[in-house]
């Protein structure tokens, strides 16, 4: 068996235990999975690792960067974009500036290299945010101007860590061209996603087979990636727009079915592409610091001040944004500056944007300081994932801005009971008309949700079956209408929706 193949079957082995003692212990799993790959790589006779830009870049990113940008509501989103554009331009241009100064001063690097190690350390991750962020009781607003800063910031982080790589290659940068660059790069990522988002929903809208629409929306992030960068756009920007118009879309053009389906194949590849990939930054770690070679013993500290500078930029540019925005203004400034800070982790777009630079300059020669970027980059993206990590959940439980968990189960209890009056009510109205079968009515109305005995007369099952369905459609729209008029959040709509989508495909089975 290859080599490479034993290390991702050993990485999704422990990934799968890690996950098990993280929820147990109440820990984010990234965190610990990147403590336990530098544990491993500690290990007498661990095998050296080193992983190719293009696996990460082609191969990890696209499912998981689709797979966080389905997760955001676009409703909500539009309510924050002021915000999240303030953060994800101005913030991520203020830290490329600092840290490649600070770099330049602390390092040996060039000023050309210092400005590449700025731009890779600019945008935090969008991977590693849903990831830690996935259990924290946050309000469903700050998890969107979160989770949608890590996603959008990608896009300025990409032009400037390319405009910085062709500066350090050749020895020059035009600031006109690096501003149109990132305007074709944007846009362009932005077109291409959004119109192979809606060609996929047309397809998957036709298509009734369950495991054909899984491998199309395996594929789609793939092709968003190739399509964007085959046409020199930025690939990641293509994913996120693909994936944040698929997800608002989903509900309309799959059924429940199809829709269990995906959720538990998606699942499962994000969960294993999450197990690799974060294992592999502590995995890594060794082997680049072992590959630095001499001359550069304090990189610890290098990094650690590098760490500690992100947190403080981060920190003097939330807090005025968070104050001055509006769909902000209903928080306290200062806890929520803290959580906003504190979950601006690095990740696996920090690590795939070091692992790409060129081995070489354009005339051939070894490009100086690549090594020390490589090891300054994981190391900042492992103390981030692990510091900040594993203390986030403690800066939002003090902030007083989670929510509480009586007030989350007293919203569950108060949509749920709408849903069960409007099917109750419609049921009436059914009686009333005389235009349903009585008997499976009264079932229904006495015996919603239970199962039905074994020996129920056939036709009475039938009239059962097919009189729930329309029931859970009425409850479906009721579910809608809570959400659209916002007396409920989107990740309650979709775990309602879920607990609809089963009871359905049990009425199919």
């Amino acid at each position: 068996m290859p080599h490479a193949v034993v290390i991702i079957l050993l990485l999704v082995v422990l990934g799968t235990a890690v996950a098990t003692f993280a929820g147990r212990w109440g820990i984010p799993a990234p965190s610990l999975l990147v403590l336990a790959g530098i544990g491993v790589a500690l290990v007498p006779g661990a095998p050296t690792v080193h992983v190719a830009p293009d696996v990460i870049a082609m191969v990890v990113l696209p499912p998981l960067l689709y797979a966080s940008a389905e997760e955001i509501s676009a409703r909500d989103l539009r309510r924050v974009w002021a915000p999240v554009l303030v953060l994800a331009l101005g913030l991520v241009l203020a830290t490329a500036a600092v840290i490649a100064s600070l770099a330049l001063a602390l390092t040996a690097l060039s000023a050309s290299m210092a400005f590449v190690l700025g731009s890779v350390l600019a945008s935090t991750d969008p991977v590693a945010v849903t990831a830690l962020g996935r259990r924290l009781p946050l309000p469903g607003r700050i998890q969107v101007l979160v989770q949608s800063e890590s996603l959008f910031n990608d896009a300025t982080s990409l032009v400037l860590f390319k405009v910085a790589v062709a500066g350090a290659a050749a020895g020059s940068v035009s600031a006109p061209g690096a501003v149109g660059k990132f305007f074709v790069l944007a846009g362009g990522g932005i077109a291409v996603g959004a119109a192979l988002a809606g060609t996929v929903a047309f397809l998957r809208s036709s298509i009734a087979d369950p495991v054909l629409e899984t491998v199309i929306v395996l594929v789609t992030p793939y092709t968003a990636y190739v399509l964007a960068e085959s046409i020199d756009v930025s690939g990641v920007t293509a994913v996120v727009v693909a994936g944040v118009v698929a997800g608002s879309l989903a509900h309309r053009i799959t059924d429940a079915r199809t829709r269990l389906h995906l959720h538990s194949v998606y699942a499962v590849v994000v969960f294993g592409l999450e197990s690799v990939v974060f294992a592999l930054i502590g995995l890594q770690l060794p082997t680049l610091v072992r590959d630095l070679g001499p001359g550069h013993r304090w990189w610890p500290a290098q990094a650690a001040l590098l760490a500690a500078a992100l947190i403080g930029i981060r920190m003097a540019w939330v807090w005025p944004t968070t104050a001055l925005a509006r769909p902000m203004r209903s928080y306290p400034t200062w806890p929520l500056a803290r959580v906003v800070t504190w979950a601006g982790t690095r990740g696996v777009m920090p690590l795939a944007a070091a692992l790409s630079i060129p081995l070489a300059a354009a005339d051939g020669t070894p490009l100086p300081g690549r090594p020390l970027v490589l090891v300054l980059t994981t190391a900042v993206v492992a103390a981030t994932l692990t510091v900040q990590g594993l203390s986030l959940a403690g800066i939002v439980r003090t902030s007083g801005l989670a929510v509480a968990p009586e007030r989350a189960e007293a919203k569950e209890t108060a949509a749920r009971a709408a849903m069960d009056r409007a099917a109750v009510e419609y049921l009436d109205d059914l009686a009333a008309v005389g235009g349903v079968n009585e008997a499976a009515a009264a079932r229904l109305r006495e015996r919603y949700a239970e199962r039905l005995d074994p020996d129920t007369d056939a036709a009475l099952l039938a009239d059962l079956a097919a009189l729930r369905r329309d029931v859970l459609g009425v409850q479906a729209a009721e579910l809608r209408r809570l959400s659209a008029e916002e007396q409920i959040g989107d990740g309650l709509r979709r775990r309602l929706q879920a607990e609809l989508d089963r009871r359905e495909a049990g009425l199919d089975a």
